[in-house]
């Protein structure tokens, strides 16, 4: 027989149908859309409950949100927030909490108006604050892991003994500090671009740097890992102590930098800077989405928790309600967050 008569065994038989390609089978979370809803539900649940209140204060006052004024206001002072509120996610997510970080800013807010106050140029203030903040975050850091003090308590001692430092040595004493208001540090960091104030980009890019070191880089999936489990965090050859100091340290920088900036914004350093922050940053972090139980966390989450709070106070009261609601809608707002981020997160512990 010749080759021209071989069947072709890789070919079917003549009358026999070819079987039609079919496509390969995909999981629904597979498609992207999907998988980013997924992987940023706490976020995007934070973001629709902005969204809704917003709305809310709208329909009762149309007039002051349609103006540029109101969110100008709220952008001044947003930043200070967020230079805290983003760090405090590192240390929740590590199984953590720090209570410290209001007396961290007055005190580095304290020694960057020294510095100013002395004639130095702010600069070298802003250097002097940072270190400061370093210092004080390795500090208290250095409590709690290597003291083996509870977290919870370590740290508001610390708040206590800082702020009553303040307050014995300054007397209750402010300090002025106009000559800010002719450097470059305020014009490069508390200035304005077309009617926006500078402080904002400055802590939008700090969100996004923050947001890659917890989700791109090593030591975010070390916090992750050592919030979730400590023992094999240990096993797998992670300092598990090492990085706890961290993550104060990084609270004591952000504090550093968020008393700077309210320094700068107001030309005014009080010996009670800070302490109007506990609350509303601690209520920013867990109504962004970031649990208690630690191994779970999220940075922009934390950032619009922060610019959800913001709004609270500024909205009822343009709303036509008085101050005395603002905590109720502080309360509310908080409640039915973590209510949504319960539900939401139970089914991916």
């Amino acid at each position: 027989m010749s080759k021209t008569m071989e069947p072709d065994l890789h070919e079917p038989a003549a009358g026999i149908p070819r079987p039609s390609p079919q496509k390969e089978w995909k999981h629904p979370s597979d498609h992207w859309m999907r998988g980013f809803i997924l992987d940023n539900r706490a976020s995007l649940g934070t973001l629709g409950v902005f969204i809704i209140m917003m709305a809310v204060f709208m329909v009762a006052n149309p007039t002051v949100f349609t103006t540029w004024y109101l969110y100008r206001s709220v952008l001044t002072t947003l930043p200070v927030a967020l230079f805290v509120v983003v760090p405090l996610v590192f240390v929740v997510t590590c199984g953590e909490i720090d209570l410290s970080f209001p007396a961290t800013m007055g005190f580095a807010s304290w020694v960057f108006a020294l510095v100013v106050q002395a004639g130095y140029d702010p600069f070298l203030g802003i250097i002097a604050a940072l270190i400061t903040g370093l210092l004080l975050g390795f500090l208290v850091g250095s409590l709690v892991v290597y003291g083996g003090l509870s977290s919870l308590i370590a740290t508001l001692g610390m708040n206590f003994l800082l702020r009553g430092l303040i307050q014995i040595i300054n007397e209750g004493k402010s300090m002025a500090l106009t000559s800010l208001a002719d450097s470059w540090a305020y014009t490069i960091f508390s200035g304005e671009l077309m009617g926006i104030p500078v402080q904002i980009f400055w802590a939008i890019a700090f969100v996004v740097l923050s947001a890659m070191l917890y989700n791109r880089h090593r030591f975010g999936a070390q916090v992750r890992v050592v919030g979730d489990n400590p023992d094999s965090a240990q096993q797998m050859g992670i300092d598990v102590k090492r990085v706890r100091v961290k993550v104060f340290v990084f609270v004591g920088i952000g504090a550093a930098i968020a008393g700077t900036f309210s320094v700068m914004i107001n030309f005014t350093w009080w010996p009670t800077a800070g302490d109007g922050y506990l609350l509303p940053v601690l209520a920013s972090v867990f109504v962004g989405g970031t649990p208690t139980w630690g191994g779970i966390g999220t940075v922009v989450g934390g950032a619009i928790g922060a610019v959800t709070v913001s709004f609270i106070q500024t909205g009822v009261v343009a709303a036509g309600l008085s101050g005395f609601y603002v905590q109720f809608f502080n309360g509310l707002i908080i409640i039915l967050s973590l209510l949504g981020h319960k539900w939401n997160q139970a089914r991916y512990r």
